[in-house]
């Protein structure tokens, strides 16, 4: 494990260590009491106000293990017969280390199996080279193989040369994204894909948590993008042609859990925020979605379950005959290849509007 990702972790347990006899001492004191975990009774680590259940890092690994498992069940078919592969896109944050773990965990080693994971590098300076260190121990802890691909190797500036290139083009083109991450979510998409292809995946697998899956339905809903909300992962019953099917077993489990859980299997992660990230529309989203889960315990799953029902009452529409309810097939762009539902992919457009303010 890097020296990196080792003082991250030290300084992490010794953090919550530090909480956890804050309390001790004061409730020795006569102060505050400390939770206790409703199957073992040992201090809990959460409350978790949308069950009503207190837990221990142990019961709560379990808990989510068992969250995992029922998902990955109904999101991944493997079928005996056939061998499948699966590409599992990490970044060596929280999420996507806890979900590598507990694939490798609850699948096991199995003869039709093949995991692999990989990382797309942006070129983010001093954020991207320790988390792809912490993405390399974690496969090498693992067994995992590891692949890796930059923005350079498919045709991409780094992100650190967009993010100063953004204000001229939006000075060109009004219309032009403004914030470092609408580039950064569509190339690392572009990456993820070559990665997938590059390894023959039959399955792609993300680390979205509850979180992030609430975060989009909201984002969706406030830009009226019904399409969009149709389009997300999972795709095990619908999948995207050209494209090998998306999975998102962590998709019930909040963010603050698989963090415990991280921290809890003594995962090497990443701890630090993307600095081109501030200021995006998502982080805006993100503190709505906290603030109606904190009013309202449960407001996260009711997004999510809302956007599964719209999933399935357009299924039942297009069983029906009614096919025009189906989103618009992808297609190949003209460009680079890649699947898109426009004339042009997003990736190429981007991509020219950097060519073309890197050429001024």
């Amino acid at each position: 494990m890097s020296i990196i990702c080792q003082i991250r972790q030290k300084n992490k347990r010794l953090t919550q260590t530090r909480v956890v006899s804050r309390k001790i001492m004061a409730d020795t004191n006569g102060g505050l009491e400390i939770p206790s975990c409703d199957v073992c009774g040992k201090p809990a680590v959460i409350e978790q106000a949308y069950s009503g259940r207190v837990l221990c890092g142990e019961h709560l690994a379990k808990s989510i293990r068992k969250k995992v498992a029922k998902e990955l069940r109904k999101q991944l078919v493997l079928r005996k017969s056939e061998h499948t592969t699966i590409f599992v896109a990490i970044s060596g944050g929280k999420d996507s280390a806890a979900l590598l773990e507990l694939l490798v965990d609850i699948i096991g080693v199995r003869p039709d199996v093949t995991i692999i994971a990989g990382t797309v590098d942006e070129g983010i300076d001093g954020y991207r080279p320790p988390s792809l260190q912490c993405a390399i121990d974690l496969c090498n802890d693992l067994g995992i193989e590891f692949v890796t691909i930059s923005y350079k190797d498919i045709g991409f500036e780094e992100m650190d040369t967009v993010a100063k290139l953004i204000p001229g083009m939006t000075a060109a083109n009004p219309s032009a994204p403004s914030m470092p991450c609408s580039y950064c979510g569509v190339f690392r998409r572009q990456g993820i894909n070559h990665l997938a292809k590059k390894v023959n995946a039959d399955v792609m697998a993300l680390g979205h948590n509850l979180d992030d899956m609430a975060q989009t339905v909201l984002m969706n809903m406030s830009n009226g993008d019904l399409e969009r909300t149709l389009r997300l992962a999972p795709h095990t019953n619908t999948p995207i042609d050209g494209l090998p099917p998306r999975i998102v077993p962590l998709r019930w489990i909040p963010e603050q859990e698989v963090h415990l859980y991280a921290v809890h299997k003594n995962l090497p992660i990443h701890h630090e925020e993307c600095p081109h990230a501030r200021g995006a529309l998502r982080w805006r989203h993100r503190e709505m979605v906290a603030m109606m889960e904190a009013d309202v315990p449960g407001t996260r799953h009711g997004l999510v379950r809302m956007a599964d029902n719209v999933k399935d009452l357009r299924n039942q529409i297009v069983e029906l005959g009614g096919h025009e309810s189906r989103p618009s097939p992808p297609q190949e762009c003209p460009i680079c290849g890649s699947m898109t539902s426009n004339d042009q992919c997003k990736a190429c457009e981007m991509r020219e509007m950097v060519k073309n303010e890197l050429a001024n």
